[in-house]
């Protein structure tokens, strides 16, 4: 009889404390060895690093863990959410990865987010960057002009799913495979209502980090900023301006790719992460065998 043809992901919920709200998050991992914990963008969620967690490249020397962000797939919002509009802050999502790190006892674990998690990583480098083994940013930079007029992501008259799939369908590279392009779109056509508009008061309004990047020290912290070449919501000269005021960061431009890089064309996107973590991976070994 062969065998079941799962894939090597597992998932299970997690309870934590967030900014002293009872939650309980959704998680998934793979593989195992240096902690690699993975932040979704906007509006969507841990599904987009599927692909990741299922490269034995990547997992047979990490530990791939994603997970859904409170009111995010299949996290539920904390308790008494109705009686409240979502707007996710600089704070509030810093509090929320830190406890999750916490709540699983990862030990210097490398952070790698997107988009919105681009951002935080830069944040977590500026406030935290002690308590990483490495941070990753794709498509992240300190600041955006917004392009989109956030009042059409929750009206009663739209179909809140689709315009926010219509909104993000231009981010995403002509070179990427359709099944994987419509995957991606298809995350955010099932976000909840409002979920896509409050993570971008968190982009647009609360997390301008103009200027206010001078605490971050690459040489404790490796920081490697990757940013597709079709990315007009974060350029590679959105990400060359912000990296010019943090000596020592890295910065790619990743051809062929766009906004999404992890779940738009996983294939392309391989070429590229997978030398930073072999690199990190070599950090890792030399400071073992000091």
């Amino acid at each position: 009889m062969s065998a079941i043809p799962f894939e090597p992901i597992e998932g299970r919920y997690l309870g934590v404390d967030i900014a002293g709200e009872a939650c309980r998050v959704y998680i998934e991992q793979s593989g195992s060895g240096i902690p690699l914990l993975c932040l979704h963008t906007a509006g969507a969620d841990s599904r987009q690093f599927r692909h990741l967690m299922c490269d034995e490249a990547v997992t047979s020397r990490y530990r791939v863990i994603a997970f859904d962000m409170p009111w995010h797939g299949k996290s539920y919002p904390p308790h008494g959410w109705q009686h409240e509009e979502y707007r996710l802050t600089t704070d509030r999502y810093l509090q929320t990865i830190r406890a999750v790190c916490a709540a699983l006892r990862l030990d210097k674990p490398v952070v790698m987010g997107c988009s919105i998690g681009g951002r935080i990583v830069l944040e977590l480098a500026n406030r935290h960057g002690p308590e990483y083994r490495a941070l990753i940013g794709l498509e992240a930079a300190d600041y955006q002009e917004p392009w989109y007029d956030t009042a059409w992501l929750h009206r009663g008259d739209v179909h809140g799913g689709e315009v926010c799939a219509a909104l993000v369908s231009g981010l995403v590279a002509p070179q990427s495979p359709e099944a994987h392009r419509h995957e991606t779109l298809w995350q955010y056509m099932q976000g909840g209502p409002g979920v896509f508009r409050g993570d971008l008061h968190f982009y647009r309004v609360d997390a301008d980090l103009r200027g206010r990047l001078g605490a971050i020290d690459t040489r404790r912290t490796p920081l490697y900023l990757l940013t597709g070449e079709y990315d007009f919501s974060c350029s590679p000269e959105d990400t060359r301006r912000t990296a010019r005021a943090i000596p020592g960061a890295t910065v790619i431009e990743m051809a062929a790719l766009g906004h999404f890089p992890m779940s738009e064309n996983p294939a392309q996107f391989r070429r590229y992460i997978l030398p930073v973590l072999d690199e990190i991976a070599g950090l890792a070994e030399g400071a073992r065998t000091q």
